[in-house]
This record gives C-alpha cells, sequence and structure tokens, in this order.
C-alpha cells in the first residue's frame, strides 16, 4: 500500500476511473461543531491519497469537481455523514452514490451489525484495526499510524461494493437500493436542518428509534 498525502486539495490530473471510494475523517460526529478534516479517496488499486483540508476556507475545486461528476461513482460506508459533512464545508452535494452500510443493511438482515469492521470481517477475512478511530484529526503533522488508519477505510469498499450488488440483485433489492443513495443528499440536508432523528414519514412525527 502507498499513501499519497495530499495539502488541501487533489492534484491536477489524478483519475480515480469509474469508481472511487471515499471517506472522511472530522474531529468529532456534530454537524454542527466538527470541521471536515480528511477526505480519504482509492480506486480500488490498493492506494490510498489522503487530502488534509485547509480548515479556514476549504478551497478545494479539484476535490469538488470530483464530488459533482456523475460519471463516477462514490462509494462511502455511512455515506449519510461524509455527504452530510461535504455539503456543509465544501458546498457541494456528491453525485453518484453507492453506500456499502445501506447495502448490508438491505441484505445482510440476519445480523444488526453493520460496521465497516464487521463487513470486512464477514465477507473479505479481514480484520480491520480501528484503534486510531478517535484521534487528532486537525493535527498539522499526521502520525503514520493516523494515516494508515485512515487509508484502510476506503481499502476495501470497492470490492465490498461488488459482493454486496451480487446480494442485492439476488434479493431484488437493487432498485430499492438505488433510490436509497438517489436521496442521501436530501437526507443529508434534513439531517443538517434539524430532522435528524425526527421521523418526518410517520403519521406522528417522533424521534426515531
Amino acid at each position: 500500500m502507498t499513501i499519497h498525502l495530499h495539502k488541501h486539495d487533489l492534484p491536477n490530473g489524478i483519475d480515480f476511473g469509474r469508481a472511487v471510494a471515499i471517506d472522511t475523517e472530522t474531529q468529532g460526529l456534530s454537524l454542527v461543531r466538527d470541521k471536515l478534516c480528511l477526505v480519504q479517496l482509492s480506486a480500488g488499486d490498493g492506494d490510498a491519497h489522503i487530502v488534509q483540508m485547509d480548515r479556514d476556507k476549504y478551497d478545494a475545486p479539484n476535490l469538488k469537481a470530483l464530488m459533482l461528476n456523475e460519471d463516477v461513482t462514490k462509494l462511502f460506508h455511512f455515506a449519510r455523514f461524509d455527504v452530510a459533512i461535504m455539503q456543509r464545508d465544501l458546498g457541494v452535494d456528491t453525485m453518484g452514490i453507492f453506500c456499502t452500510k445501506i447495502a448490508s443493511g438491505l441484505v445482510r438482515t440476519y445480523t444488526d451489525r453493520h460496521g465497516l469492521k464487521d463487513l470486512t470481517r464477514e465477507l473479505l477475512g479481514v480484520d480491520l484495526s480501528k484503534q486510531q478511530q478517535s484521534s487528532d484529526w486537525a493535527a498539522d503533522e499526521l502520525t503514520q499510524a493516523q494515516m494508515n488508519y485512515a487509508a484502510s477505510d476506503v481499502l476495501y469498499l470497492h470490492q465490498l461494493r461488488t459482493i454486496l450488488t451480487a446480494r442485492l440483485v439476488r434479493e431484488d433489492r437493487l432498485e430499492v437500493a438505488q433510490s436509497c443513495f438517489d436521496f442521501l443528499n436530501t437526507r443529508c440536508r434534513l439531517d443538517r436542518m434539524g430532522w435528524d432523528e425526527v421521523d418526518i414519514f410517520s403519521h406522528r412525527l417522533r424521534r426515531a428509534d
């Protein structure tokens, strides 16, 4: 594995092909309080690119253009958070989403364990380390351990998409999965507007269980 660290934006001319795995790191999980620190990307070739964001201005035209490119599928695990944080800080919607967590929830109905670590262990036989999950991602200089952890979150998403797509087809749930993916930008806007824990589709508006 080779990790490429970029300051503030992707370099000109970088090509991830037709599908790119993406993850983000923030100081916490609050869409109100915590800023975007890193964006990790992989073409599925075993290498990772990490963009260390400028948290004062988020001037990243190449990264933003990639998010808006409908010809490139963006692979996430729990896209709901990553897409929302990029809506807020980069000011863009993400086009062409595939979320492995949503796909897992639709086809792995024999379990309630849909974390990335659970998926890679069961479907790929890979045991991911989460040791650096709680870390200072706003540090000026990232440690090698931080970079390795950040990279690991995007290295396996292409393989997971292949397996989960086959199961979605088998269970005749690919169309409903795509509808969920297409709705994510709206779902994220609702989260940011304060409806993150309220089921607006229910007859009685209430906090989601």
